[in-house]
């Protein structure tokens, strides 16, 4: 069972082989595609998070708080955007689970107004109005 949550391990195991080969891939699409760079965006998340602590399994069971990753000529890159909620038991969420710190609809409505230059973020996001964290600039002209 690939990519099970069973024996995860951490520099090596069957995380640490997917993390590679998504490391890799992206690796090859900035190469690849480098001289467009200005043009590019690409959004890499998880649409859950993992718990801390380690299951009877050897792996990590489904959590709250979670991940995305930007790559592309126009983000503000560098270093990690957002808030480190902490790892002592206080600061956890539940039953072992990190705080969600940043609503994924605010990053992805930042991209939506700032790289796609689609204002009716209503209609993408009804209910909810995105709060830009300037993770993007504008996209560079053609």
């Amino acid at each position: 069972m690939y990519g099970s949550s069973i024996n995860q391990g951490a520099s090596e195991g069957w995380l640490a082989t997917l993390l590679a080969e998504l490391s890799s891939g992206l690796s090859a699409l900035y190469s690849d595609l480098h001289d467009h760079i200005g043009q590019l965006l690409v959004v890499v998340m998880s649409e859950f998070g993992r718990r801390v602590a380690e299951n009877g399994g050897f792996g990590t069971d489904h959590g709250h708080g979670s991940m995305m990753m930007l790559m592309g000529g126009n983000v503000q890159g560098g270093y990690v955007h957002g808030m480190w909620p902490g790892l002592a038991p206080e600061q956890l969420v539940g039953p072992g689970d990190l705080a969600v710190t940043t609503d994924y609809r605010d990053i992805l409505g930042e991209l939506v107004q700032r790289r796609l230059h689609n204002t009716s973020l209503a209609d993408v996001f009804p209910g909810y109005t995105p709060a830009f964290r300037g993770v993007v600039r504008d996209r560079m002209p053609v």
